[in-house]
């Protein structure tokens, strides 16, 4: 499993530090010929490698230590280091080791998941910044390439029949399980799948093993629909209900439902659920002066005592019927400009025409862009992108629904429901109030854009360089030559080849990448062209290994974090390690980064997980490289994008041969 580096399924941002490190493998369809109800027939049922995942690994507290001070050692001078890693040692040699011996006795007490996913869930589920900016992120979709679909009430139609369509086909078991092929020819193959289906669920695992797949963990798939997230005051709750029939619809601030499946449990008809939507945009219904959606943007003990409210107000059952939508669908009544207008749109828009709270919400804007905006506490990146990946392949080869087909003659008026909410006047205060707190943090965030075009994947291939490591690398430049400094970076890598893996960190700010900045930036003309590419191809070997490791469950920052949350669980003072100024700066990560590389995905943004930091999307693509990075206040990102697109140009002059201007 050692060759697992391209695994870099992502968790998306997190308030601690996770963003999308996505990269989905492609999925092998069956032959079966798909009926109108499904997406696909996989011969191999959806959850068959299950029961047979490798448990993820509990790393040994010596490595996790030793990662950890190769970690700190760019980010501190010696006088610092000399204390960190005196702390460090202490906490080896005694309650760390304690602690650790505590942890590994409570995952063998608990084989049915993993270690992390408890103390991850509480991470999420105890915060109680709002999930807005701190936690969900975005991806959109591509444009439709027959630029006639783009329409928004066909490309709405379309998404949400496809949507259903792969909840059906999950639900079925007929969803072609995740697997990771290292050797698509022998793995990826009818006569593989017609083998592998007859072989036991509690050794499967080991049978795809054999011919180089990995299966992924499909644990959070059951958690994309009828799922949302409900406010609690000190620990929101989790809440499904898969009886659920019917989508929630948003627009113009108000808040829509009607069945998308029938009662027999299968699809209503494209045409019908057309008219539907066609009744809600064409609803003549003002802007309401109290638009409900913007409590789930809220601090969640806020959102959590104005909710008992509006149960108490008479609310209950048509917060229920929110809470066990399949899914939220946002129509928004504009149009966008740029990139960037985009960006803004699809991460926060005005806070009113959304429920940030349910698993995912698409959003389709009035020229017909698309983006998913999701929750983070129930799951990462992994199920997300894969069903954005499917939902876009199917709109574009099979949709349902066409420029010019007519909407069925149904009688919407009475298919669709608008629920109106009974609102005190602490509520409509709770409201306004929410609005502002919306406002004032949504004006804070500037986001940006580059295209480098000047080179890319292949080229880095061929002299034999990691595309990611010199990405990442870039960025170590630029915040070089922007602040003259080495700062803590971030970026996640999933653990989804074991059950229940969430995501471990890559920390890309290394001794290598520190000596090449400074080299590149600050000492060019003292170094010969080879010796900078030498420096580069370091940068690369060391990343390349950090990303194995991190992708194996070989990181240190989830088991510091499981040690630290099971002495809070006990009761205990913390060890030293914790409260070290170190040990608080590499956790303040001032660059957070992820990558998106899909055939369905545009761009993906997320907010600074830090107010003084960086939120950098970024892809590298055959022959460009694209970052989208957003900031507040304390950063400026337009120098900072200027200073990446310098970075990569000296770093391309070095590999044609040439010394940097």
């Amino acid at each position: 499993m050692a060759m697992l580096l391209s695994l870099r399924h992502g968790a998306l941002l997190s308030k601690s530090g996770g963003q999308v490190r996505a990269r989905i493998p492609s999925i092998g369809y069956s032959s079966n010929v798909p009926s109108g109800e499904y997406l696909h027939k996989s011969v191999v049922p959806s959850m068959h490698y299950q029961k047979s995942l490798p448990r993820l690994p509990i790393p040994k507290l010596e490595d996790t230590v030793r990662r950890y001070l190769a970690a700190q050692r760019p980010l501190l001078d010696d006088n610092q280091f000399g204390a960190t890693q005196k702390i460090a040692h202490d906490f080896l040699n005694g309650v760390g080791k304690e602690l650790h011996e505590e942890l590994v006795a409570h995952d063998k007490n608990n084989k049915h998941t993993s270690y992390i996913s408890g103390p991850w869930f509480d991470m999420y589920l105890s915060a109680r910044e709002s999930v807005v900016l701190n936690y969900n992120p975005f991806m959109s979709f591509n444009p439709d390439p027959k630029s006639e679909y783009n329409d928004q009430l066909v490309r709405a139609t379309n998404m949400v029949c496809s949507a259903v369509r792969f909840m059906k086909t999950l639900r079925a078991g007929l969803l072609e399980p995740e697997v990771f092929h290292l050797n698509p020819a022998k793995s990826n193959t009818d006569g593989f799948k017609n083998f592998i289906r007859w072989v036991p669920s509690s050794l499967s695992w080991y049978g795809a093993y054999m011919v180089n797949a990995y299966p992924l963990d499909m644990s959070q798939y059951f958690r994309l629909f009828n799922s949302t997230r409900i406010p609690k005051r000190g620990r929101d709750e989790l809440f499904t209900d898969d009886k659920g029939r019917h989508v929630l619809v948003m627009s113009k601030g108000h808040v829509y439902v009607f069945d998308v499946v029938d009662r027999d449990g299968n699809l209503v008809k494209p045409a019908e659920i057309q008219s539907h939507l066609k009744y809600i945009l064409s609803e003549a219904a003002p802007v309401p002066d109290f638009p409900l959606g913007v409590l789930t943007s809220e601090n969640r003990d806020v959102w959590a005592n104005l909710r008992d409210k509006l149960e108490a107000a008479g609310n209950a059952e048509n917060l229920r019927r929110v809470d066990s939508a399949l899914f939220c669908l946002c129509l928004d009544d504009k149009t966008m400009k740029d990139h960037n207008h985009t960006s803004h749109n699809m991460l926060h828009g005005d806070g009113c025409n959304r429920w940030f709270d349910k698993s995912f919400s698409i959003i389709l804007t009035k020229d017909g862009q698309a983006a998913i905006n999701f929750e983070h506490s129930w799951g990462d990146g992994v199920a997300v992108l894969r069903f954005q990946n499917e939902v876009f392949k199917d709109t574009v080869e099979q949709p349902l629904v066409h420029p010019g087909s007519a909407a069925a003659a149904v009688d919407s008026a009475s298919a669709v429901r608008r629920l109106d909410f009974n609102l005190s006047s602490e509520l409509k205060d709770g409201i306004t109030k929410a609005k502002e707190n919306f406002d004032s943090a949504v004006s804070k965030l500037t986001i940006d854009a580059m295209e480098f075009r000047k080179g890319g994947k292949d080229q880095l291939k061929k002299h034999k360089l990691s595309p990611d490591a010199m990405a990442q690398l870039a960025f170590q430049m630029a915040f070089l030559r922007q602040y003259g400094q080495t700062v803590a970076t971030y970026e996640s890598c999933s653990t989804a080849a074991f059950k229940h893996g969430r995501t471990e960190t890559i920390r890309p700010a290394t001794i290598h990448t520190k000596k090449c900045s400074e080299a590149f930036v600050q000492q060019s003309r003292q170094h010969s062209v080879e010796q900078l590419k030498t420096m580069l191809h370091d940068c690369s070997s060391y990343h390349g290994q950090l990303t194995r490791e991190a992708a194996m469950g070989q990181g240190f920052d989830r088991h510091l974090f499981a040690l630290r949350y099971l002495a809070n669980s006990k009761g205990r003072s913390l060890h030293g390690l914790y409260a070290d100024p170190a040990y608080g700066a590499i956790n303040h990560n001032i660059l957070s980064t992820s990558t998106l590389t899909s055939p369905a995905v545009n761009l993906g943004g997320f907010a600074p997980v830090v107010p003084d930091g960086f939120g950098v999307g970024y892809g590298v693509h055959d022959d460009w490289i694209g970052c989208s990075v957003s900031t507040y206040p304390a950063r400026n990102v337009h120098e900072f994008l200027q200073c990446v697109h310098k970075s990569l140009e000296d770093i391309f002059t070095v590999l044609e041969g040439q010394p940097i201007s």
